[in-house]
């Protein structure tokens, strides 16, 4: 559970969108906007933009569930990050054409996919998640490391960009979110329509297979070392992930 709820919270600053609403007029800059009335249109699309989106995810959470609004929003903040970071290297190599207008489209989309999901959804199925007597400190761990990531991301933005230009920033921050994609589908529960009774028994049957099947593979292993034959380890692995699916959809 702690994995998840912290997980959770470090990957929603990670995924480096404060340092896209702090310095947004920077990264337009290096996007090729001039005029100080252009940078401050761009920076109002950005707020209208996360804002707006942050009033659809209230409508989505419960119709479409707390799981797949994840995968859209981590899913659709890779492609946008990865989307400023070739737009910003293109213009880097005098490529101008639609660069400038694709990077800032891309600033917008990855913040409205970033409003739509894992911004709002980190703090529901972190109060969701942990059992009444332990809630209080669970919350408190999770919130204290959003704060920590959101404080390292936004006071290293500029010298990590100063190092390996803010395209080359934005190529990491996609490879975040990437990861943080990974760790919604291997990590993170369905927990629409659930009580908390079924949400804690979710995460104990998870954690009763993971046993067994660490108890099978430490056998395995004996096994194997008695008799010098090789673990075949993927099709542990496969079983594992299907015992999990199964305990889900149970659910």
């Amino acid at each position: 559970m702690l994995i998840t709820g912290i997980g959770l919270q470090c990957f929603q600053q990670l995924t480096g969108t404060d340092a896209a609403v702090y310095y947004s007029p920077e990264i337009f800059k290096d996007a090729g906007t001039k005029g100080n009335s252009n940078l401050l249109a761009a920076t109002i699309a950005v707020g209208v933009t996360k804002t707006s989106f942050v009033l659809v995810a209230t409508f989505l959470i419960d119709k479409l569930g707390r799981k797949p609004l994840l995968y859209i929003s981590t899913i659709g903040m890779t492609v946008c990050l990865f989307s400023v970071g070739v737009s910003l290297s293109l213009l880097k190599e005098g490529v101008a054409g639609a660069a400038p207008a694709l990077a800032i489209i891309s600033v917008c989309g990855t913040l409205a996919f970033f409003s739509v999901g894992i911004a709002p959804i980190c703090w529901v199925l972190t109060s969701e998640i942990f059992p009444l007597r332990y809630r209080a400190q669970a919350v408190a761990l999770g919130a204290a490391a959003n704060r920590v990531c959101s404080g390292l991301v936004g006071m290293s933005f500029l010298s990590v960009s100063h190092t390996i230009t803010v395209a080359g920033t934005f190529f990491v921050f996609a490879a975040m979110s990437a990861l943080s994609v990974a760790f919604v589908h291997l990590v993170v529960p369905e927990t629409k329509g659930k009580s908390l009774e079924q949400i804690e028994s979710l995460f104990f049957r998870i954690t009763i297979v993971g046993k067994e099947a660490m108890s099978r593979l430490k056998m395995s292993r004996i096994t194997c070392t008695n008799s010098h034959l090789p673990i075949d380890i993927f099709n542990l692995h496969v079983e594992l992930q299907f015992n999990i699916r199964r305990s889900s959809i149970k659910n």
